[in-house]
């Protein structure tokens, strides 16, 4: 191979040879920076260099129409310093060709382990497909960034997405690539997610909760109900907190009535859970109609199977008691609401209600009036319950004057 000083007009004036498939120069002034100048005028520039195992390997640097001379010295001698320290540049092109795209990690990594345990899995699918791909699919996992983040975080906000529903989608980027991380996906070092703030979605969100003489007004309704179970089932989420689908999918196989718990199989996060069952509870159940071939405690009796919805006949209950404005959901809220009033930890709240996170159970730290008063009254009674006689004092007597 004939060597020469590389100069931007020696390497534009250089041709191949005719009747030759390749001709290749190499630089006198940088080792082993070689040209290779071809029949149809394509002209690349290598780096040759031998690995620990004395194998001869050629790294290609670039075409000389995209790169010039200086360049390519530069890249020879940045990659000789790197194969100096035992690095491979060989190795570490082969790690940036195989790093996915976030569509490709999605599709065959994230979407069928999601789908082998998350009964929201189909949730996640809807996000991927109508919010986060649409945005990041194309990327390649290596290369998005907190910024990128942030602004789709931000862009769905603008484009009239409620702060919950951008959350959820951040969420889930926190979660997939937390999973890449761990499953040592090539490309993926650190989250981009990390440190990125979810947007305030409590703003203006208002929480119902039933009262004690609201949830008697609705137990008077049910029985009077077309649905015949519902007087069973809404009292069943009212005195479980359980959410609606994993009532109406109970089985009675999943109840351990003498050591009084419900195993719920799959819930939202995933995992089974373990309910406690009150007296109330027991008592509802003793009184529910079934029979021993039907699995279901609240069957449809027209399938025998679990009812798909029922909006209807709830829908019509909660305004015969005058409660138009309570969500079925609403009865998991006034559930915790029962618990936190009776003065039981956000600890046991979470427990029941399967939180995985505590911070989804602060939302139902408030405290009635009546149980504030209570709790100011027991500060007075523990300071002694003294009652100070008080006479009456005009303005005038303390020296206030009227200006």
């Amino acid at each position: 191979m004939p060597k020469l000083l590389f100069s931007e007009k020696i390497i534009k004036s250089i041709v191949c040879p005719v009747g030759k498939d390749k001709y290749v120069l190499i630089d006198s002034a940088t080792k082993n920076l070689l040209c290779e100048i071809r029949p149809n005028g394509r002209k690349t520039y290598f780096l040759l260099w031998r690995n620990t195992h004395g194998k001869r390997r050629l790294t290609r640097l670039g075409d000389a129409c995209d790169i010039t001379v200086k360049q390519a010295q530069d890249l020879a001698n940045q990659y000789r310093s790197k194969i100096a320290m035992g690095e491979d540049p060989a190795a570490e092109k082969a790690i940036k060709k195989s790093v996915p795209t976030f569509e490709q990690f999605i599709a065959e990594r994230y979407m069928p382990f999601v789908r082998s345990y998350k009964k929201a899995a189909n949730s996640d699918d809807s996000y991927l497909r109508n919010q986060i791909l649409p945005v990041l699919g194309k990327k390649y996992l290596d290369e998005i960034t907190r910024k990128d983040i942030i602004d789709f975080h931000h862009g769905l906000h603008a484009k009239g997405y409620k702060p919950g529903t951008c959350n959820r989608s951040l969420i889930l980027l926190r979660y997939a690539f937390n999973l890449a991380i761990k499953w040592e996906v090539r490309g993926v070092k650190t989250n981009p997610t990390k440190d990125v703030a979810l947007l305030n979605d409590q703003e203006g969100k208002k929480e119902r909760y039933l009262t004690k003489e609201e949830t008697e007004r609705l137990y008077g309704v049910l029985k009077d109900s077309d649905n015949a179970l519902l007087q069973y089932i809404i009292p069943m989420l009212i005195l479980t907190g359980a959410r609606k689908r994993e009532v109406l999918d109970a089985r009675w196989e999943d109840l351990d009535l003498d050591r009084r718990q419900w195993r719920i199989p799959i819930t939202k996060a995933g995992r089974p859970r373990y309910v406690p069952l009150s007296n109330g509870v027991l008592h509802l159940l003793a009184n529910v109609p079934h029979t021993d071939d039907n699995p279901w405690v609240f069957p449809n009796p027209k399938t025998g199977k679990p009812y798909v919805s029922i909006f209807g006949s709830w829908n019509a209950a909660r305004i015969a008691a005058g409660l138009a404005d309570v969500r079925i959901h609403d009865l998991r809220h006034s559930f915790a609401s029962f618990l936190v009033n009776a003065g039981r930890s956000l600890y046991e709240v979470q427990r029941i209600l399967g939180h995985t996170q505590i911070k989804t159970t602060q939302r139902y730290a408030h405290l009635s009036q009546d149980t504030l008063l209570d709790a100011a009254d027991a500060a007075h009674q523990m300071a002694g319950g003294m009652v100070y006689a008080i006479e009456p004092v005009t303005p005038d007597q303390l020296g206030y004057r009227n200006i």
